[in-house]
């Protein structure tokens, strides 16, 4: 029989000390790792899986998908592209960076032994997917790319400056004095409490993924890495770091029942589109955007639905190039899904659907606000990769700021104080308070709850009275979640992530009930505010946790631009204070004065004057308050008559449902039979009955 695994005491916890903590072993941290060590630093990097095969580029990658190589794109022209994809809500400054440090990115990376194709003449083979400028380049063996970045940090001199701590999970960053000291966590194989003191802390834990419920209702399968369920986000919220474009989501085009994208942009190239059933395409760029998304989702809603990755149409070579890439490098279970149908792509073309909602800087533009130096606006705490609010950032940029944050930290040394005893405390009671309650709800169950919720209410299109709903389930799941149950560290860590999630979902909802517009096409759009507000809303919406514990928001004016781009004028200027985002009122439908009343217009029957219907918010009519306050007494029928033929549409409907409520003496009895009428005589007789 298993031993149950006991609480450690909090003065028992494992002590770490360095210069630079990076948490989380995946793109950027693996990057940061390495650029501080090179700097001089003692760098720390905890992962809670293990590093040579964590992150989102565990698997591998096909290609690098926004790489500005010099004679065949310009910086300018990328820093432009993304500034248009984003609906002019960038800050340039840090979109730039990626621009013009991505190729020398790429070459470091060539160091490595990472490869790049290229063409008969030696030359990067880069391609063109988005609306303008050729910036995809594809890496022919990107499934060893983990691998190789991996044997670089276990290089000797790597190792010497370089300590990795696997199946480590920090579950709060530390501050004191309002900057980063350290953080605090468990260890997700022993349980043992770790705490870490450092000079300076990188958060690189990837995107959340585990935000939306997958359209199969499976936990983890989801289009983003399931094992980044927002940790950093929550992380860097309870740090007190500024979060921006929370409510600009993750929705990515998927391959129908497979958690992975259907790669439109890799079939660009060979001659491959998203299609209609009737094989026409219907965006002008494969290259998803969230004006993209909607008009996918559009297509995919229409009679001219599903939607279609077309390549039966593509020569044999082109369509074994694909597979090659395919089926190996970007996703190696798809050639076994497909062979599981019976389908071939010479056959079947790929049918498409839309994936579940997340947070992604990345991908999108959700994430924690950075400078161009990866700072957050806690001193000294820093955030790289898809957890960064660097729209489009992609790989390459993940890279990049990587690289921007480890130079940056590099500068400070371990801290010396003494690591703050309540954040402690709280840490390790979000850590071990399932142990306690070991058959307490399991963390599946709670973690299906609080998802279907976010699927429910918070997925677009977005309204006012469904976000607050979102919000008022929010709140009751803290209980849920507090009570989960919990018997081994595992299923600590699952336990933990949950929490991390539902943070997550509450700034996901009061982000988007607090930007009153549409924006980004099916990322925030919101069906009570349809339209784009330029004059309102150019601006970033930042939101932070205030030192009350609430969340507040401020609406910051976009900067100006540093490459004009065409339909954009910012202007800067104060930011906007916003403050609590509070829910609407949704426990009653319409108001407790009036009856229920039909919203769709009252047929005019032939030969009166009947008018429009009234409204749910129609105000209430002299006539109509007299009939609810006759109601109060239970009215015999002849009092209810006058009202039932009013001329007052409303006033009729009202008085029909006290009728039908209160059904008095006399209610439904039929009127004396009328004498039959004679049949004409040159009508046709009857038919018996």
């Amino acid at each position: 029989m298993d031993t149950a695994l006991q609480i450690p005491a909090l003065a028992d916890a494992q002590e770490m000390s360095c210069d630079v903590l990076v948490i989380g072993g995946g793109t950027a941290g693996t990057m940061a790792a390495l650029t501080a060590a090179e700097r001089g630093a003692d760098v720390l990097l905890l992962e809670k899986a293990h590093v040579r095969h964590s992150g989102a580029l565990a698997m591998g990658m096909d290609g690098v998908n926004n790489a500005v190589v010099p004679g065949r794109a310009e910086p300018d022209d990328y820093v432009a592209e993304i500034t248009r994809a984003n609906d002019g809500i960038v800050d340039q400054s840090t979109v730039r960076q990626t621009a013009t440090r991505g190729f020398a990115m790429v070459r470091r990376l060539e160091s490595y032994g990472v490869k790049f194709e290229k063409d008969e003449h030696g030359a990067y083979a880069v391609r063109q997917v988005h609306r303008s400028g050729s910036y995809v380049l594809p890496m022919p063996e990107g499934k060893d790319v983990k691998k190789v970045l991996y044997r670089q940090l276990r290089r000797r001199e790597m190792r010497e400056r370089i300590r990795i701590e696997n199946r480590v999970m920090p579950v709060r960053v530390l501050t004191v004095a309002g900057r980063a000291v350290g953080a605090a966590g468990f260890h997700t194989r022993t349980g043992a409490f770790v705490t870490v003191r450092a000079g300076a802390v990188i958060l690189a834990t990837g995107a959340c993924g585990r935000l939306g419920l997958p359209a199969s209702g499976y936990l983890y399968g989801t289009y983003e890495n399931p094992t980044n369920a927002g940790d950093g986000y929550a992380m860097a919220y309870h740090a007190g770091a500024e979060l921006t474009g929370i409510e600009c989501f993750q929705i990515n085009p998927l391959i129908k029942d497979y958690n992975g994208p259907a790669c439109a942009y890799v079939a660009n190239p060979f001659g491959g589109y998203q299609v209609n059933r009737h094989g026409e395409r219907f965006v002008d760029s494969d290259y998803w955007s969230g004006q993209m998304m909607a008009e996918f989702a559009a297509e995919v809603a229409s009679d001219r639905g599903p939607v279609y990755l077309k390549l039966s149409h593509l020569p044999e070579e082109s369509l074994s190039a694909l597979e090659s890439i395919l089926h190996s490098t970007e996703r190696p279970t798809r050639g076994t899904f497909h062979a599981g149908r019976g389908h071939d792509y010479r056959t079947h073309d790929v049918e498409m659907h839309i994936s579940e909602i997340g947070l992604c800087g990345g991908h999108s533009a959700s994430g924690v606000r950075v400078d161009d130096h990866a700072r957050t606006t806690v001193p000294r705490l820093y955030a790289a990769g898809d957890l960064a609010c660097v729209p489009h950032n992609y790989m390459i940029g993940a890279f990049v700021f990587g690289d921007l944050a480890g130079a940056d930290a590099s500068r400070y040394t371990a801290f010396e104080g003494e690591l703050p005893l309540d954040q402690l405390r709280e840490a390790h009671e979000l850590v071990y308070r399932p142990l306690r309650n070991p058959d307490g709800p399991p963390q599946p169950q709670v973690e299906y709850k609080l998802r279907r919720f976010v699927n429910d209410y918070v997925a677009p299109p977005k309204s006012g009275a469904r976000l607050s709903l979102a919000l008022e389930a929010f709140e009751r799941m803290r209980a849920d979640i507090a009570a989960m149950g919990a018997r081994t560290p595992h299923e600590l860590m699952r336990c933990a992530e949950v929490g991390f999630i539902r943070d997550c979902a509450e700034m996901a909802a009061r982000a988007s009930l607090a930007r009153t517009e549409s924006r980004w096409g099916l990322y925030h759009d919101r069906l009570d505010h349809p339209r784009r507000d330029d004059a309102s809303w150019f601006h970033h919406l930042d939101l932070r946790k205030s030192p009350t514990g609430a969340m507040e928001f401020t609406a910051r004016p976009v900067a100006p631009y540093l490459v004009p781009v065409d339909g954009y004028t910012p202007v800067g200027g104060p930011a906007r204070r916003i403050g609590e985002v509070h829910p609407e009122q949704v426990a009653i439908a319409g108001t407790r004065e009036a009856a229920p009343v039909a919203m769709r217009q009252e047929r005019a029957v032939p030969g009166t004057s009947a008018g429009p219907a009234a409204s749910a918010d129609t105000p209430a009519t002299p006539r109509l308050l007299e009939l609810l306050a006759l109601a109060e007494d239970a009215p015999p029928l002849p009092a209810l008559t006058p009202y039932l033929t009013d001329p007052d549409p409303a006033v009729r409907r009202t008085a029909l449902t006290v009728l039908t409520e209160t059904v008095p003496p006399g209610t439904g009895r039929r009127s004396p039979p009328r004498s039959p009428t004679p049949t004409p005589a040159c009508a046709p007789p009857r038919p018996p009955p």
